[in-house]
């Protein structure tokens, strides 16, 4: 471990983090498709787990190229990816590849790999919003000059994402929100924004409300069916979340063994959306849960930390906007699972099997991972600083009595 240590960048306990992560991933990716690779494979079982690891091999290439550059060129950078998403964003609601109503990929020529526009946007978005507000502190009072030219981009990226993944626009808009309280934006705009906020929600609320699942346009139907079952108790519970319960029902506290789940074949996306309910069902609640949820909030924890140490109000800003992203994401990705929230499509940061929302997230950390090396944070640094003081210990002439 020492010697991997020494060959990275940035915050070594946030690699660590990284690595008991993408160790579940492994872990529980491999159980949960093991089933599906045999029926559609010709019985190759190691299909998706082949496949899941070389997505995660470059990530975490992604993710130690995005930490060895400088964190302030990610400024600049969020300009461009700005730019590029937003008419990404407008081309995949229009044209974009449709999956059950919902409009959320463009295929590359060329090579067919299908590509999720809102991943880029709200790394870009957070990006941009960082940059913006660190270049504006001594604006954050004036409506005309420091609120509008950052919550623009806000609102037009999150209504952009909003139409085909409900659930994605509302953790992002919830994320600049926080970000532009720490910032120090006025509190009349950001609760100005709020209270807009739900006002559009109640109207669309009553408006889907009324109107017969039938005729509601795009994917109203499926957010009213979604929270009709959250409120409606056990009687009118979807499928998914009766399949993960049982799951979690039958891990208990200790789980019933990696590899010997029963509901990954019953369970929709067990290997993205409910990774959550396999880990719980394999590894219980000791295991599972509860080593999870402390790799979260360790990361959360970590990224905190840079942010107390770092004296750049961008580096400090895109730290603790990239780090609540993710953890926001996590915890309802979670709290999904366990019915504490209506069934979204995020999936679980780094654990759920994917190309484009792993890769994104890895750049992401990577990027924390920039911050925290320019600190002084830096695995490599403290690795050989551990090696000098063992051999100082080594060498040095004993006390006499």
């Amino acid at each position: 471990m020492k010697a991997l240590l020494a060959h990275l960048r940035g915050d070594k306990y946030l690699w660590l983090i990284v690595i008991g992560l993408s160790l579940y991933s492994i872990l529980a990716v491999y159980s949960s498709t093991g089933t599906l690779a045999y029926k559609y494979q010709s019985g190759n079982t190691e299909y998706y787990l082949i496949k899941h690891l070389l997505l995660l091999v470059f990530g975490l290439g992604l993710m130690y190229l995005a930490s060895l550059a400088n964190y302030k060129i990610y400024s600049r950078l969020a300009q461009l990816a700005m730019y590029i998403s937003v008419p990404l964003l407008a081309y995949t609601l229009l044209w974009g590849s449709r999956v059950n109503e919902a409009a959320r990929w463009i295929t590359l020529p060329g090579i067919e790999l299908t590509f999720q526009t809102s991943d880029l946007a709200k790394l870009a978005l957070i990006m941009y919003t960082a940059r913006m507000l660190s270049r504006r502190q001594h604006l954050v009072q004036n409506f005309r000059e420091g609120f509008v030219p950052v919550v623009l981009p806000i609102l037009v990226t999150c209504l952009l994402i909003a139409p085909a993944n409900l659930s994605s626009a509302c953790v992002l808009f919830f994320t600049c929100l926080l970000l532009l309280f720490i910032g120090r934006m006025g509190m009349k705009y950001i609760a100005g924004m709020v209270g807009s906020a739900v006002v559009i929600l109640s109207l669309l609320a009553v408006f889907i409300y009324f109107v017969p699942e039938e005729n509601l346009p795009g994917r109203m139907g499926t957010w009213k069916s979604r929270v009709e079952s959250f409120a409606g108790g056990e009687a009118t519970e979807s499928f998914q979340v009766e399949q993960a319960k049982i799951a979690i029902a039958q891990g208990g506290l200790f789980g019933v063994g990696p590899g010997n789940s029963s509901q990954r074949n019953f369970l929709p996306h067990p290997y993205s959306d409910f990774i959550f309910a396999i880990i719980l069902e394999e590894y219980g609640l000791v295991f599972g849960a509860g080593v999870i949820l402390l790799l979260y909030l360790a990361f959360f924890y970590r990224c905190m930390r840079i942010v107390i140490k770092t004296p750049n109000p961008f580096g400090a800003l895109l730290a603790i906007g990239l780090g609540l992203s993710l953890t926001i994401q996590a915890f309802v990705n979670m709290g999904v699972a366990v019915s504490l929230f209506p069934v979204t499509g995020l999936t679980l940061p780094l654990i759920s099997m994917g190309g484009t929302s792993m890769w994104f997230t890895s750049i992401a950390i990577g990027i924390i991972l920039s911050v925290s090396r320019d600190l002084g944070m830096d695995a490599r640094s403290e690795f050989e600083q551990l090696e000098t003081e063992e051999e100082e210990g080594e060498g040095a002439s004993p006390v006499p009595a």
